[in-house]
């Protein structure tokens, strides 16, 4: 019967999702674990400017950073979750629900990138940097419109795996708890995993962390990408999303992200990815797929075409096994 619960909340969270996005003035658990990780950063590492730095021992700080991330988030996932339950199962569904709800960004992801569609559809290129530059982390006071263009285009493709299919196979699989679990490790990496001069060491285990828990998803993810391919009509290359896929899933220093940019650059025809300037300094990457043809600004909704067609096969997907494992076990 639990695992009844545990599915009717699961469809009940993506069905919300999709219909409310992440509305701002909602309170959000991935704030409160970015403070958490933010006051955990300022403690464990404090102040690195000027300071003799000690590898080893920034690294074993790191460690402790997931531990004390990952304890609190899954103890009030679990508390939650079973104070709800033993009040009554419906008010154990409703709070899955909510709380599946909040692990997904479907909509997010398709509202904030089409708020740059909307400037650069209206030629406002100043407007289109300024929308852009909330979801991307690079530079983007001197990018052009095909260069907006393709920013949020990346972000929806890489996004798509981290902020959908990924966090939804780990609430079908473990409910609530692996999605808290996911986006924990998710913010981490996103917060203290990258490779400068303050977290090179102090990230390490975020970083390597989830590139473990998201490997498997980010392939899945890609699969259900090209898959999509074949019911959106003939803007989407299914052939080529397969070509690009295999050949460029691994142009990025993660060994993730390339996975979805890839078959998605495959799907549209378009080239990805390429040199990006970030806090003034250009950073070399490689490309990502062909230049078919240019980059255009109704590829944003393109790419968001794929999102939701990946999202509903992720759902799909979930269903039918948990369906099949159902009749099997009863």
């Amino acid at each position: 019967m639990l695992s009844v619960y545990h599915m009717t909340a699961f469809t009940i969270g993506f069905v919300m999702d999709l219909l409310f996005g992440d509305p701002y003035w909602l309170p959000h658990p991935i704030r409160w674990i970015g403070r958490l990780i933010g006051w955990l950063d300022r403690k464990l590492l404090g102040e690195t400017d000027g300071a003799v730095r000690n590898e080893a021992a920034e690294k074993k700080k790191g460690r402790w950073l997931v531990a004390f991330v990952l304890l609190p988030v899954l103890f009030f996932a679990a508390a939650v979750l079973f104070a709800a339950y033993r009040i009554h199962p419906a008010a154990g569904v409703v709070t899955e629900s909510v709380m599946t709800y909040q692990m997904l960004a479907t909509k997010c992801l398709k509202t904030e990138s089409m708020k740059v569609y909307k400037q650069l559809s209206e030629h406002d290129l100043c407007g289109a940097r300024k929308a852009v530059s909330m979801i991307v982390g690079r530079d983007t006071e001197c990018l052009d419109e095909e260069g907006v263009a393709k920013a949020a285009i990346e972000t929806v493709a890489e996004n798509a795996s981290d902020g959908v299919i990924a966090p939804m196979l780990y609430l079908a699989l473990f409910g609530p708890m692996g999605g808290f679990f996911y986006k924990a490790v998710n913010t981490m990496d996103s917060m203290v995993g990258y490779k400068n001069d303050r977290y090179h060491a102090f990230g390490t285990a975020a970083a390597m962390l989830d590139d473990v828990v998201n490997f498997i998803p980010a392939r899945i993810s890609a699969m259900l990408m090209i898959l999509s391919c074949c019911f959106l009509g003939n803007e989407f290359d299914q052939k080529n999303a397969m070509k690009i896929f295999k050949r460029d899933r691994y142009q990025h220093a993660s060994p993730n992200s390339a996975q979805t940019e890839a078959a998605c650059a495959g799907a549209l025809g378009i080239r990805l990815a390429g040199d990006a300037s970030y806090f003034g300094r250009i950073v070399k990457k490689p490309y990502i797929g062909d230049p078919l043809r240019a980059v255009e600004t109704e590829d944003i909704r393109r790419a968001n075409r794929l999102l939701y067609g990946m999202a509903f096969f992720g759902w799909g997907i979930c269903m039918a096994v948990w369906l099949c494992v159902t009749a099997i076990v009863w």
